[in-house]
């Protein structure tokens, strides 16, 4: 799950202000995690009002979890809604990403998440292969066009699930928000999801850290990074299963191809790059989705990530990789 970065920093994380520097912080709740916003601001401005609206924005768009949102209406096939600027690019955004991995993002994948008990939905019992295979005909970003601003689908039953891109998207929208008012230091996190520009108050790139996948709850870490104007998202299934009578463990990251939610032998898809976090968001859970040798092959393709992975070799023994051009 997507929640396991981790800033080093040395003020008091419950903190409002330090008032030794012109470092600002503000935390909160948000779209079911939290956030810690820090920034660099010698006006003494005051953002918790437009971050609350940025927030409540992106939550009537994008969020299956509230039933009068858009995109709950579309799913339940409401043909008539117009939809807003966030909407269409986060679906933008999913269909480019969804055609660079060859379909394994893909944000379409929602009736097979709430068939197996990890969206909003009611769960199927007992899901089977007859039964996969047949919500299998509903999944497909290819189904799916946005004409004159509303959603055309080619099933009525294709349900849109953005929650593995629309944490990042918002993490971008706040961003976004500091620069059109001039702060040119800050750092986004939004559950585990992170955007830095410029240097934190100590004049240093921003420091975070990625944890470790323990499945016993402790928390370790794996390695610290630099965030050098990036965005940087985290994918992992160790903490989000659900585990079976007889033992079987399903995790909440599902194949769109299989219609399976397996366990691979990635355990966690850091990925870093100077783009958008909502691009990161979406391309950590395409790779847990690839498992670990299709990530590398993946990555060797699409230089302008930067990826931590922390997988299994064939002995079941953790083990760790970084891409070419991971120079943290």
């Amino acid at each position: 799950m997507k929640n396991y970065l981790f800033i080093i920093s040395f003020i008091l994380l419950f903190s409002c202000e330090n008032k030794n520097s012109d470092l600002k912080v503000l935390q909160g709740n948000a779209i079911g995690t939290t956030y810690s916003i820090k920034y660099i601001d010698t006006e003494n401005d005051g953002f918790n009002l437009e971050i609350d609206s940025i927030i409540k924005a992106v939550n009537n768009s994008a969020s299956t979890y509230i039933p009068t949102s858009n995109i709950s209406k579309i799913n339940k096939g409401d043909t008539t809604i117009v939809v807003d600027a966030i909407f269409e690019e986060v679906f933008k955004k999913s269909e480019k990403i969804y055609k660079e991995t060859d379909g394994d993002f893909d944000p379409t994948v929602g009736i097979l998440v709430n068939a197996w008990g990890f969206g909003p939905e009611a769960k199927i019992e007992d899901l089977d292969s007859v039964k996969i295979k047949s919500l299998l005909k509903y999944v497909g970003f290819n189904k799916v066009s946005i004409e004159n601003k509303k959603v055309k689908k080619e099933y009525p039953e294709i349900y849109f699930d953005f929650n593995a891109i629309a944490k990042g998207y918002l993490v971008d929208l706040v961003g976004r928000n500091f620069e059109a008012s001039n702060i040119e230091n800050y750092m986004v996190e939004i559950g585990g999801e992170i955007r830095a520009r410029g240097v934190n108050q100590k004049g240093n790139a921003w420091t975070i850290a990625i944890e470790n996948p323990n499945f016993d709850g402790s928390r370790t870490f794996a390695t610290t990074i630099q965030l050098h104007n990036e965005s940087i998202a985290t994918s992992g299934n160790y903490r989000k299963y659900r585990t079976t009578a007889d033992g079987k463990k399903y995790v909440h990251t599902i194949n769109a191809k299989t219609g399976y939610a397996n366990e691979s032998n990635l355990l966690s898809a850091s990925v870093i790059s100077k783009s958008d976090c909502a691009d990161v968001d979406g391309y950590a859970t395409a790779l847990m989705a690839m498992g670990f040798e299709k990530s590398k092959e993946f990555l060797e393709n699409h230089t302008e990530l930067k990826a931590f992975l922390i997988y299994a070799d064939e002995n079941g023994d953790m083990q760790t990789y970084k891409s070419a051009n991971f120079n943290n």
